[in-house]
């Protein structure tokens, strides 16, 4: 190894650790300040005094009142904590399906994933009932957001439409047709619980309990622990489906794995927290500019960017309109939008 070389490898490996701690730093802070802020104010000392006295009783003194401290641990604690979880999520979902695709505009959203992960929570919700208990709307949203998935590829396939480009175009079409079905079944639900799914369908994190963070955490481990040991293989789609085929890679199977994962995690967050967009569309890009394009740099730096920027999002819709919440799929379709316009444009020039 050259001399030159040394210091190079040693400034990258100094700027990935820099990335690390300046992102889990923020995190951190992001944490606490959601947790701190609401209708009632609560020091962020207090916070996390209440937080270690739960894990270890009797740690600290308790100079805070019960109500406070149902207020961080019952609700504000597991509602960021599956802020951060659907974040992640998106985010590494968003990223795996724009290297399968080549396409830099994929994301769940917008292939329709999050449509489909919609319509079988709606069907849950308003129509069969939980007849599987608790699983029953994630089983459901899962099967959704995978017929969805497999949609969209009948849809490109039928159509030819073997490009990037218009593989997101067919999955906007389906996403229109799906979403059409899921008005359709909620008009014809119980009108007092279509108010509830009306309101779901816009995101949001207020029905995070602890009992059911298991799922989209279980979900989310196994699934982003797939994505990461198949970085060398994203890697190599992205370049090309014949390069990667040259590398041993069954494209076409290896691309409908992907889906099939992307609608798992997608189905899981959508069942748990109602249609968030465009977090896989805007993170991976800003990990991108961050890491550079290798996968094995990108998908955990998107899982991070992905949960800071869903408990910024969670923060600002508990304080715009406070004491109301705000539907956090609102602020996300705002800055998304924005975001969206902005890569058009930046891709045109």
């Amino acid at each position: 190894m050259s001399g030159a070389a040394v210091p190079e490898n040693r400034g990258r490996s100094n700027r990935r650790g820099a990335v690390a701690v300046g992102g889990l730093t923020a995190l951190l802070v992001s944490l606490s300040i959601a947790i701190s802020v609401g209708a009632v104010s609560v020091p962020t000392g207090t916070v996390w005094g209440v937080v270690a006295n739960k894990i270890s009783p009797g740690l600290f003194e308790q100079t805070w009142s019960q109500g406070r401290d149902n207020i961080v641990w019952n609700i504000r604690f597991p509602r960021a904590l599956l802020a951060m979880m659907v974040g992640a999520g998106l985010a590494i979902v968003g990223a795996s399906l724009q290297a399968v695709t080549r396409n830099p505009l994929a994301d769940p959203h917008l292939l329709g994933i999050s449509s489909g992960g919609a319509f079988g929570a709606i069907v849950a919700l308003l129509h069969t009932g939980l007849f599987l208990g608790l699983l029953t709307v994630p089983l459901l949203a899962f099967s959704g957001a995978l017929i969805a998935t497999l949609l969209v590829l009948g849809v490109s396939r039928l159509a030819d439409a073997t490009s990037a480009d218009r593989l997101v175009l067919a999955g906007v079409a389906v996403s229109f047709i799906i979403m059409a079905a899921a008005n359709g079944l909620i008009f014809l639900g119980d009108p007092r619980a279509s108010h509830t799914v009306v309101f779901w369908m816009l995101g949001g994190l207020g029905l995070a309990q602890w009992d059911q963070l298991i799922y989209p955490l279980v979900i989310l481990l196994g699934c982003g622990a797939w994505l990461m040991l198949r970085t060398a293989e994203l890697n190599a789609v992205t370049i090309g489906d014949e390069t990667a085929s040259t590398l041993g890679i069954a494209v076409a199977r290896f691309r409908l794995a992907v889906f099939i994962v992307g609608a798992l995690i997608t189905g899981v967050m959508v069942a748990f927290t109602g249609m968030i967009g465009f977090v896989g569309l805007m993170v991976p890009h800003v990990a991108r500019m961050i890491v550079g394009g290798d996968y094995n740099r990108v998908l955990p730096t998107s899982a991070l960017i992905g949960a800071i920027f869903l408990l910024c999002a969670d923060i600002a819709a508990r304080t715009i309109m406070a004491p109301e919440d705000m539907p956090i799929g609102i602020v996300t379709g705002l800055i998304g939008g924005i975001f969206f316009v902005w890569l058009l444009s930046r891709r045109s020039a």
